[in-house]
């Protein structure tokens, strides 16, 4: 019974692992595209702030 234990107690701990693993990967492929739309839109947005500034 032991050995049962260990067994399922190792199996939680390499979910736990990947799980991780998949939380970095969809973390930095969000950070991929919000670097991707910020050199994309960077001028458009940084005109748009200027123009709210300039109202206010």
């Amino acid at each position: 019974m032991d050995m049962i234990t260990r067994m399922f107690v190792a199996a939680r701990e390499y979910q736990r692992g990947q799980t991780m693993t998949e939380y970095a990967l969809i973390l930095a492929a969000v950070a991929v595209v919000v670097f991707l739309g910020y050199q994309t839109m960077g001028t458009t947005i940084k005109s748009v702030l200027t123009s709210v500034d300039a109202q206010l």
